[in-house]
Parts: C-alpha cells; structure tokens; sequence
C-alpha cells in the first residue's frame, strides 16, 4: 500500500467528524421514564477480580516494535505493530457524538435508552454464584440512510458504499450507526431477567461445550452501580440458587438466559462455569473470521461491509473440541471496541460453539490502552478461575497476543495449558509485519505451536497437555520474525568457514536481539518491508 493510502486512512476520524456536523438533527421520540436508583448491596465474592480501570491509570505499556516505527516517522500507523485496525480507533463518543449530530439536550431526553447486553460468565465461592454482568447503555440517535450512506463512504475508504451489493450497503450501514451512538453515564442499569436456558445437546454447536439441562436460577435483579462516564458497566453480581446446582458439585457448565430491560440484541447467554476444568481462551480476528488486518483496506471492507467468513474448516475445530473436551468453556476475547461486536456476536452464535465474550470497553480507546486491554482482560478471567486450566488461540499479527500469552504461563503458574498461534505471515502474502517470537523462549515446546491450517490442531491430546503436533516446523529464532527476504528466521545451517554469508550474521544478531547493530538493522529492515506494500 502506497504512503498516500496510510494518509487517507489516517484522516478518515477527522473527515468523519466534518461531514456528521454537516445531518440534520433527528426526529424527537416520546420521553422515557428516568432510570430507578441503584438497589446497592455488598458482594461476598471471596476473590473480586480487578474492575475495570479508567483510561488515565493505565501503565505504559511499549514494546521494541512499537518504539523502532515511531522513530521511522509519522508517516507509518501508529497500529502497525498492533494487529489494531485503525479504522477501529478514535470513534466519536458521547458529547462529540451529540455536538455533531446537532442534537439539543430535549432530542436527546427524548431517545429511548439501550443495553448492549454481552454474554458474561459466572465463577462459584462459598456464596454461591456470581455472575459478572457487563455491557454498555447508550441512546441511538435517528439518523436517515442518506445521512448513513455518507457517513458509510468514510469509513468504507477508496470505495463508495454504492459499489457495494445491497446486502453489504446493509451491514455498512448497520455499523456506521452502531459508531455514532450517544453512551449514557451514571445510570442505574434497569431490571435484568435470568432464566434457564434449554439445552444445547451433543452437537458441540452452539452450546459452549458439553451442556445439560440448567434448571433454576429464575430471577430478576437490578446492578449495585451505576454506569462509568463512557455508559459501559461491569461488576459481579451474586445471584440466587433457585434450583442452580452448586459449583462444587458439578463439572458440567450451566446457562443462563440474560435479558436486560432495554436491551436491543436480544437474549445473551450467562456461563456458570465450575471451578475446575479447562477454558478455551480465542481471539476472532483472522483465528476464527477472515479479516486481514495486516491490509488495511481489505480488512476495513471485510470488517465494515463484506458477510463475515470463517477461516477455512476453524468452526469444525472448535465444534469437535466442544465434542471431545467434556465441559469446556469458550470465552472469545476480542480487543474490538464495544460499539462494533454485534456483528462479532452473531458470527460466533452462527459458526462456532457458544460463549462468554469481552470486548474493549469505551475506557480503553486509544492504541496504547488497546494494548493494555488484552492482559487486563486475561488476567480478569485467570484471577476469576484460579484452579482452570487455559487454552490461548490467536495469530501472530497481534503483537500484544505475542508478548501476553507467554507471559500468562509464567504469571500465572500451572494454568496455560496450551498456546496456538497461526502463523499469518507463513500462509498471507499480505501480512508482512514482524513479529516478536522472544517470550516463548522459556517455555515448554509441548505447551505451545505455531501452526498454518486448522488441520493442524488435529490429533493433539489437550485434555492431557500434549498441544505440539510434531509434524509442523516451528523455526522459531526467539526475536523478530516475519522481515522480508527471510532475514531473522532460523538459519538453516550456519558453518564456521570464512564463506559464511552477511545473511547468517544477520540471522544470528535477530536471533540474540541485543546491542545497537541489531537495533539498526531492525530498523532499516522494517523501514524496508514497508517498500513491498
């Protein structure tokens, strides 16, 4: 991709912001009933997993990567070495949502109030269960399709929303308006309603595992706080039995229907998960969908316009896991913010086994705190499940994935049962970013796999910790990887005669990663993959 095509897409917030300033207000809805005031109770949840943090106490969080390309100029992306699309990043939020769209404190009364309701998952102490509810209450202005056709050619980027086939004209639409929603702060979230949800059978699609009969846990309740300044909540709530069977009674996952009074996607689906026993942790993002990321166009298309795809046969993977693996829960973990996961959702309930979710809350905005997000919400779910055992799937173009997921194995001892990582940059001509393979040094090759097809997960004992398929080359050098012409990948053979190559002695000094001449070389080779887009 050319330097003007970064260019363009770096300017794509700000043209957003110009052309909503330009719609007209919306059309006024009948008043709604101010919310109830909170019903505050205390939690006796033993072991309270961290809250979510605000924007402004995050810790720094850099990495050499990052470092070496904002040094090479800002004409290169901030998110390069992220795996963070840039078009998912800086949206229109709250007041700059109501200032452009030109909406005056009585229109904005006006809108009826919405849930986006995800689906939580529920860990067992000595109390009982406790549920953690999390989502977002927002209002959605009454924008015309012209108005979102315009604002649908800014993110669409080089194409027109009118080259688009009627069904993708749809989901952009769809989208943009789910960017500009007005989030609603320090509301009480109204009524919630659990109910047994029925049984999922042996398919191992949707049902997150193998699941039996819930029975119990009829009940409405109302959240002990508020919503933060950007709309979204996110707090354990313990719940009543009513029929439940005890967490230290069974290894089975049980469910839970979930509706939120206001809510707008419907049903979500609330995982009562046993102390013991494994949890696939997984990205979405080109491990489970089709995205391309690593090409900023194609991935802008494919995230905002074109029907979401697997990834080859990946929901046969997950759909015999849900099979063979008795019990296991599915948690999909996607840095995607909040406003754009109603798609995600629906591709997980339609392709793959049922599960909780996280997503980035609205706190969590910019590059730096995305970064941050993924290790917050790892550790949330490792702390919430001390005695489970971990299976962590994403890819290599996330260089947060590439230093958070060795790191949870050592943080957290005993836990990761396994790590798989597609290799994008091997089978994608496209994704030509490097990737940092250092943090796996230590680690037990039998833990963990880079791996090309979803084929290659086939055959592995993971009940049992075997989570290596030997068949597959793992050429790991323990530095940067994926340069172009091959530089920093295992050397295949390296003599000690005067014949040896410049190419070797680059390979070996990627290899080390230390001391300022590998420093420049990496510079100058990132500089130069730049060249082959």
């Amino acid at each position: 991709m050319s330097g003007s095509s970064f260019a363009r897409q770096a300017l794509v917030q700000a043209a957003l912001l110009s052309i909503v300033s330009a719609i007209p207000a919306p059309t006024a809805f009948v008043n709604n009933v101010a919310p109830p005031e909170p019903v505050i109770t205390p939690s006796p949840v033993h072991h309270q997993p961290s809250r979510v943090a605000g924007r402004n106490i995050l810790s720094d969080v850099d990495s050499d990567v990052n470092s070496i390309l904002s040094g090479l100029g800002s004409d290169l992306p901030s998110w390069v070495a992220s795996g963070v699309p840039n078009y998912f990043q800086g949206f229109p939020t709250g007041d700059a949502v109501v200032s452009s769209l030109g909406l005056n404190s009585a229109e904005l009364a006006a809108l009826p109030t919405n849930v986006l309701n995800i689906d939580p998952y529920a860990n067992w102490t000595s109390s009982g269960w406790n549920v953690r509810f999390h989502g977002n209450v927002y209002k959605q202005p009454n924008t015309s399709v012209s108005d979102l056709n315009h604002l649908a050619d800014v993110f669409l980027g080089n194409t027109s929303i009118s080259d688009l086939s009627e069904s993708e004209q749809k989901q952009a639409r769809n989208l943009t308006a789910e960017i500009l929603v007005v989030q609603q702060p320090h509301v009480a979230v109204n009524t919630i309603h659990l109910e047994p949800a029925p049984s999922q059978g042996s398919s191992g699609q949707p049902g997150g595992g193998g699941s039996s009969n819930t029975t119990g846990g009829t009940q409405d309740l109302t959240l002990p706080y508020n919503t933060t300044v950007e709309g979204d909540f996110d707090t354990f709530v313990p719940i009543a039995s009513n029929g439940l069977t005890a967490g230290n009674e069974t290894s089975a996952i049980q469910r839970l229907n979930v509706h939120v009074e206001g809510a707008t996607i419907g049903n979500s689906t609330a995982y009562l998960v046993p102390p013991t026993g494994l949890t696939v942790v997984s990205d979405i993002d080109d491990i489970l969908r089709v995205t391309k990321i690593y090409e900023p166009e194609q991935g802008l298309l494919n995230s905002f316009a074109r029907p979401f795809r697997p990834w080859e046969n990946m929901p046969d993977i997950y759909r015999n896991w849900s099979i063979s693996l008795p019990d296991l829960h599915f948690h999909y973990l996607t840095t995607t913010p909040e406003q754009v996961t109603r798609n995600y959702m629906q591709f997980i309930y339609n392709n793959y086994p049922g599960g909780s979710f996280d997503t980035r809350p609205l706190n969590f905005s910019d590059v730096s705190a995305t970064l941050s997000i993924r290790k917050f919400l790892l550790q949330k779910v490792f702390e919430t499940f001390p005695q489970r055992k971990f299976i962590l799937i994403a890819d290599t173009s996330n260089s947060d994935v590439m230093r958070d997921y060795p790191e949870m194995a050592t943080d957290f001892p005993g836990q990761v049962q396994c790590i798989f990582l597609r290799n994008t940059s091997a089978t994608d001509s496209g994704d030509k970013f490097p990737y940092d393979t250092s943090g796996f040094k230590k680690l037990n090759q039998s833990n963990y796999m880079f791996f090309l097809h979803p084929d290659d997960l086939t055959n592995l004992d993971i009940a049992n910790g075997q989570c290596y398929n030997t068949s597959i080359p793992q050429n790991l050098t323990f530095s940067y990887q994926g340069l172009p012409l091959g530089l920093g990948d295992e050397p295949t053979a390296v003599n000690a005669s005067a014949n040896n190559t410049a190419e070797s002695a680059a390979s070996l000094s990627m290899k080390e990663g230390t001391g300022m001449q590998g420093l420049v070389l990496l510079i100058a080779l990132v500089t130069a993959s730049f060249m082959f887009l």
